[in-house]
């Protein structure tokens, strides 16, 4: 251990990884980040940062960054079910707004936000591999930058921040648990000329849901997805699928025929597990640790909690007050605790399925009841857990 040049390697740098090097820098640690990106850069996402997020960026002394950028903070969100209409407050009197940053502009902030805190970060920098001892203990990274031979870097924890694809869960071959299958495809652009005045809009169908919500430098993003069977069909001409879906809903198809797309068309499908996110010396936080589907848009909220669970699990562990072991497995029953309701909720709305009649009929009850319509925005926007909204109000959509 003596010989570790770092107390924490992070492998990724968006938004798991600079978080938790940054509370991690904060807490004393000697911190490396590395990401083969450089920043800012792109990256596909959601973009959406829910209210539980937001509060986290407020925790850390970060949403005044966000605001100053101009990113339009969203008060209300509305889902359209054709004949039935429901907009609703996604956030708390504490926390009311939602956010949906560029990439660009969040994972630059964050990666800023982690070297003020005194970690040190390394971009373009590519990992070939990890580095075991004889034990099979992970003690280091082996990589190489944009320029120069491949190098090693020792450090007590290796924290893989590196997405649904990790490399170092790939490496530790990190088991899978609750594992579902694909059940969304999901595609997106921007558009100007689409002022959505701090709404998120969400149309739903049967076998379709489309929607938009406004970003930085006066876009809105726009997405569409289908289930998942229909891939290939959906790819032979995305283009045109991608604009047929709004003709499901008249209004908004002729607001898009009016507003100006300027940007490609791009899209994902996620599968839907978890990992044990730790071993000895590696942990995982973020995607790498546990993935599910884009259509709750949770990503980067989960991402910033996560980070916060796998700091102070690894605080108790690198300082010696818990054993790496206990600690760490206290940081996975926490952060499945945390996620597992929206995980849940994800898998039951992903399908894409027409609503049961009774959640139908929840829906019909809470139309124009300014608490019940507050209260689903709230499940949506992971505030709330379906299973609080069904005792309050009725039926999950499950039922």
């Amino acid at each position: 251990m003596s010989e570790s040049r770092y107390d924490v390697i992070v492998v990724g740098a968006r938004c798991a990884g600079s978080p938790t090097a940054m509370l991690l820098a904060r807490r004393g640690y000697r911190v490396l980040v590395v990401d083969r990106a450089t920043f800012p850069s792109d990256t596909l996402s959601t973009h959406l940062v829910h209210p539980p997020g937001v509060a986290a960026l407020r925790r850390w002394g970060l949403l005044d960054r966000l605001v100053v950028t101009g990113c339009p903070p969203i008060h209300t969100y509305e889902f359209d079910f054709g004949a039935l209409v429901l907009p609703g407050a996604p956030g708390t009197e504490a926390e009311p707004y939602a956010y949906a940053p560029r990439r660009t502009v969040l994972d630059a902030m964050l990666v800023d936000a982690a070297v003020e805190a005194g970690a040190e970060v390394r971009v373009g920098f590519t990992v070939s591999g990890l580095v075991f001892d004889d034990a099979g203990r992970v003690v280091g990274v082996r990589g190489r930058g944009p320029w120069g031979p491949e190098m090693t870097e020792r450090a007590r924890v290796v924290l893989g921040a590196d997405g649904l694809h990790s490399l170092v869960a790939r490496a530790v071959d990190a088991p899978r648990y609750d594992e579902h299958q694909k059940l969304m495809v999901g595609y997106y652009s921007y558009f100007s000329g689409l002022e959505m005045e701090g709404v998120f809009k969400a149309h739903s169908r049967p076998y379709r849901s489309f929607g938009a919500w406004p970003t930085h430098d006066g876009l809105t993003l726009v997405g569409g997805c289908w289930p998942f069977a229909e891939l290939n069909d959906i790819r032979k001409d995305i283009e045109g699928n991608y604009f047929k879906n709004f003709t499901l809903a008249p209004a908004w198809a002729e607001r898009i025929r009016e507003a100006k797309r300027e940007d490609r068309i791009v899209g994902a499908a996620l599968p839907n597990f978890f990992r044990k996110p730790f071993g000895p010396g590696w942990a995982l936080v973020g995607d790498s640790g546990y993935c599910k589907d884009f259509f709750t848009a949770q990503g980067i909220s989960d991402a910033f909690i996560s980070a916060e669970l796998c700091a102070a699990s690894l605080d108790d562990a690198l300082s010696g007050r818990v054993p790496f072991d206990v600690s760490m497995a206290a940081y996975q029953s926490a952060r499945d605790r945390h996620a597992r309701p929206v995980y849940d909720f994800t898998l039951q709305v992903s399908t894409l399925d027409p609503l049961s009649t009774d959640f139908e009929k929840v829906l019909e009850g809470i139309d124009g009841n300014r608490q019940g319509m507050d209260a689903f925005a709230r499940v949506n926007a992971g505030v709330t857990s379906m299973e609080q909204f069904s005792a309050d109000w009725g039926p999950s959509p499950a039922a």
